[in-house]
């Protein structure tokens, strides 16, 4: 059964999410403000959280920020339409999606089902799996595991999908809005920032030398590409 951690401070909003949650199966927790959140986020292992950007004590932007630094838990962040230069904030420290309050039920449930699709790890036996094998890193896909110098490595949803598409794919290069329709699918026109920010928090986990790149290259006038040559 799914555990998903409500962080929203609208107590209506709260008890609608948690009878529609409720009639998906899925268990679910509830902080009424940023601070109370993050310690239970930080706290317990949840397959999603809905985040609302404007809270008490904390605000979304900064649990977010706090919550990878350590957590790479699916977030939805909920924000207001008058809120769009945090919106993009939001997306480009890490959360997996958004939705713009007021929003429709139906398309909150289609945006969850399809968040907890791609964290999801398929269970498969050990030589049915897909792997990809690199100088000092492995991603097996199936099994949403990546080892760098035989150290594990956590990925948030979004870094694992850009790892192994360029990876599957070394030496294409790939434009930011190329990456940004790809990996995030619809609604993200115009937030490109959103691909470099991710790039940079990948390349932190599995690149020894920030400096000097050894996976994923910049391919400067164009985006971005898996080093062919490894």
């Amino acid at each position: 059964m799914k555990q998903i951690l409500i962080i929203e401070d609208d107590p209506e909003i709260i008890q609608l999410l948690e009878i529609h949650l409720t009639d998906m199966v899925y268990t679910t927790t509830k902080a009424m403000d940023g601070e109370t959140g993050l310690n239970l986020a930080l706290e317990n292992d949840y397959d999603l959280i809905l985040l609302d950007l404007t809270l008490p004590i904390m605000d979304g932007i900064e649990v977010c920020k706090k919550l990878r630094i350590k957590k790479n838990t699916p977030v939805i962040m909920l924000t207001a339409k008058s809120e769009e230069i945090d919106r993009v904030l939001g997306l480009e420290i890490g959360a997996d999606d958004y939705l713009t309050k007021p929003f429709s039920i139906r398309e909150l449930l289609a945006r969850i089902k399809a968040v907890l699709r791609r964290s999801d790890a398929p269970k498969v036996e050990e030589n049915n799996s897909t792997t990809l094998n690199f100088e000092g890193l492995f991603i097996d896909i199936d099994k949403r595991k990546v080892l760098h110098n035989k150290q594990k490595i956590d990925l948030s949803p979004k870094e694992f999908e850009l790892l192994v598409l360029m990876a599957s794919n070394p030496g294409r290069n790939y434009s930011r809005t190329e990456l940004l329709n790809i990996i995030w699918g619809y609604n993200f026109e115009g937030y490109e920032h959103t691909v470099n920010s991710h790039i940079n928090r990948l390349r932190a986990k599995i690149e020894s030398n920030m400096a000097q790149p050894m996976y994923i290259l910049t391919t400067w006038g164009v985006g971005y590409k898996f080093n062919e040559e490894i």
